[in-house]
């Protein structure tokens, strides 16, 4: 790169020394002025599944927990299944192992790095007199089905109504049963949602006019429901309208081959309405997911999506405008996780593998600019961009960032408020049987 953005990047990147949580925060002390008075800070992953993101997560949290009184952690999980853990950070029972494998959707609970930060929500809650809640935002089920809402509704119903909650369980609950048993594979949403597909349209239409049905009584008895106990029942309500978010996101993808007309990504308004559900008990959450959800700006990857998405971040950004920050993160090279199908392996099973990825070469790319400046690890502040200059044309060349092997398009500038880049990412440390994460070097 020329010398003038070269050294306009190392003046303005705060060179941060670790991502370890239990080292301090001193040096995210610009975060400070970077949030302001953001009721949501997203913090965005470039890639899932790797340490560094994980624990610049936790970091950030904890920073924003201590010193700006934040109160609530929400995350790319299933909604209904999320409040199992919401329950144990609270000092609630439960084993934290089952947690991190079921309450904690897509298998991202399955690390040291989650499990630290449960543990330390926990910690927290006991030693202090503002607790912090933990959520999960997305539809059940790592979106293959809409059963654990159905399920986590039913539960109240047995004690709210049980006439109907009894009645649900003869008709509604049996038209899951086209879902796989075996749900032990890593990639066991598959044939879940292949199974789904399969379904006749007549099973389709009747899950989703009895979801429908379920939702509807919840909300139009919530009053009567509210006296049996009120919290309850407004989490109820927003499990089954989460169930009906699955069920939407599922029949989206059946009409798909015969469809006419652009499709919507149901799935990121399903996780902005949740949000603004969780804003509705918290001043201010956290907010943590993969870089394309949070971003202000339209979704597009060529070649794998070509069609523009709207995203969670453009939601929130509708209704909460600058109330909103969202800090990206971008790398240089390193190494991941992945696991791929068994040749002839039971449907949902895969074998576990971890890869080097060489440093991004593409032109421009967020990540190959800022890998530029030589820091192993240092935050931006996008704002702090000059609006004319060699700078400012710098960065309008800047029309993308790394998604795996291809480049997420988006203008960074619009999408995103700040940006963490690593130089070397490391696979998360995980609890799923796998080879030596160094084996091969």
């Amino acid at each position: 790169m020329d010398a003038d953005i070269t050294g306009w990047l190392r003046e303005n990147m705060v060179r941060l020394r670790t991502l370890e949580p239990d080292s301090g925060y001193d040096e995210l002390e610009p975060l400070r002025d970077i949030v302001g008075d953001a009721r949501v800070v997203a913090v965005g992953e470039s890639t899932h599944r790797v340490h560094e993101f994980y624990q610049l997560r936790h970091l950030v949290t904890r920073f924003l927990v201590d010193e700006l009184g934040f109160t609530g952690f929400a995350m790319e999980s299933g909604f209904p299944e999320g409040w199992a853990v919401h329950d144990w950070v609270l000092g609630g029972d439960g084993d934290l192992d089952e947690l991190l494998r079921t309450g904690i959707t897509y298998h991202m609970g399955k690390c040291a790095e989650m499990r630290d930060q449960l543990v330390w929500l926990r910690e927290h809650n006991r030693t202090h007199d503002r607790k912090i809640r933990f959520y999960g935002m997305d539809v059940p089920d790592s979106s293959a089905s809409a059963r654990p809402g159905v399920t986590a509704a039913l539960a109240f119903l047995d004690e709210a109504d049980p006439a109907y909650a009894a009645a649900a369980r003869k008709t509604l609950l049996p038209l899951f049963g086209y879902l796989p048993s075996d749900r032990s594979g890593l990639a066991w949403a598959a044939p879940a949602i292949h199974a789904y597909l399969a379904l006749d349209t007549a099973h389709r239409h009747e899950l989703t006019a009895r979801i429908g049905e379920l939702t509807e009584r919840l909300r139009a008895l919530r009053v009567p429901y509210s006296t049996v106990d009120a919290t309850g029942a407004d989490i109820a309500l927003q499990c089954a309208v989460n169930a009906r978010y699955a069920d939407a996101f599922l029949a989206n993808m059946a009409a798909a081959p015969g469809r006419t007309y652009r499709g919507a990504n149901v799935r990121d308004a399903a996780m902005a309405d949740n949000v603004e559900w969780i804003l509705g008990r918290e001043d201010r959450i956290v907010v943590g997911a993969a870089n394309g959800h949070v971003q202000r700006s339209p979704y597009r990857v060529p070649p794998i999506i070509n069609e523009e998405q709207v995203m969670l971040g453009q939601h929130l950004a509708r209704s909460l405008g600058d109330r909103m920050v969202v800090i990206a993160t971008t790398y240089d090279g390193g190494r991941v996780f992945g696991h791929r199908a068994l040749p002839d392996g039971p449907a949902g099973h895969t074998e576990v593998f971890y890869e080097d990825v060489a440093p991004f070469t593409e032109p421009g790319s967020l990540d190959v600019l800022l890998a530029g400046a030589g820091a192993p690890l240092g935050l931006l502040d996008l704002r702090d961009v000059p609006r004319d200059g060699e700078v400012a044309r710098r960065f309008a060349e800047i029309d993308g960032l790394r998604q795996g092997p291809y480049k997420q398009l988006v203008d960074p500038l619009a999408a995103f408020d700040a940006v963490v880049h690593i130089d070397k990412i490391t696979p998360w440390h995980t609890f799923i049987d796998a080879p030596d994460p160094g084996e091969g070097r």
